[in-house]
């Protein structure tokens, strides 16, 4: 799988948990290009890709992801092994 399959795959995910059918996902986007992802949905959404994909990123991860690129590298690092 590659980020931009990735991406296409985490689209629904993201629109349900933001609330949001707008939402077009780029490995640039940030919680400051969606108006409705704040702090709170923040944690949904990483709970809700931790059940979707059965891993489990470390708090240094998440602290440390800068946009939805860096996550979906994190994701694929961890389902590829």
């Amino acid at each position: 799988m590659t980020v931009e399959e990735l991406l296409v795959d985490l689209t629904p995910l993201f629109r349900e948990e933001l609330d949001d059918e707008g939402i077009v996902l780029k490995a640039e986007t940030t919680a400051a290009d969606v108006e409705s992802w704040d702090s709170i949905t923040f944690v949904q959404l990483i709970v809700a890709i931790e059940k979707k994909y059965k891993i489990f990123f470390t708090s240094r991860e998440i602290q440390d992801f800068k946009n939805v690129g860096e996550l979906c590298e994190c994701i694929l690092r961890r389902t590829q092994n």
